[in-house]
């Protein structure tokens, strides 16, 4: 992409609009319709509006394609067998949600949010 092909339309000396040529506009699509982490950046604007910011490593792995949950766990630093125990199931079990084998049951996404200390909304994809 060539940033110079983008026209920036100001208002009052406040850039409003981006213009670009639809070839430019297809190829930035393209590259996020593949890719589950557009919610995860909306929502990281979001909190990030409110006061709440996301550590960069965990906006990082979910942008690279790890689970929400796998990137929590891993930036709070708790094995997958220890975060298992806590909540009460397999590392098997666990690794497989991490995974996105299984879909994980709304009373586990509770306990992991209690473990974690991180809002559940933040572990769901």
């Amino acid at each position: 992409m060539n940033d110079s092909s983008v026209q920036i339309i100001e208002k009052d000396g406040d850039p409003q609009f981006a213009v670009m040529p639809i070839g430019m506009y297809r190829e930035i699509i393209e590259k996020l319709k593949g890719a589950d982490d557009h919610s995860a950046i909306d929502q990281a604007i979001i909190d990030n509006r409110q006061g709440t910011t996301i550590p960069a490593e965990i906006v990082n792995a979910v942008l690279a394609g790890v689970t929400p949950l796998r990137a929590w766990r891993e930036n709070a630093r708790p094995t997958l067998e220890c975060l298992a125990s806590q909540v009460g199931v397999s590392k098997g079990y666990l690794s497989q949600i991490e995974n996105r084998c299984k879909p994980g049951t709304l009373s586990l996404y509770r306990k992991l949010s209690e473990v974690l200390k991180v809002p559940i909304d933040d572990l769901i994809e």
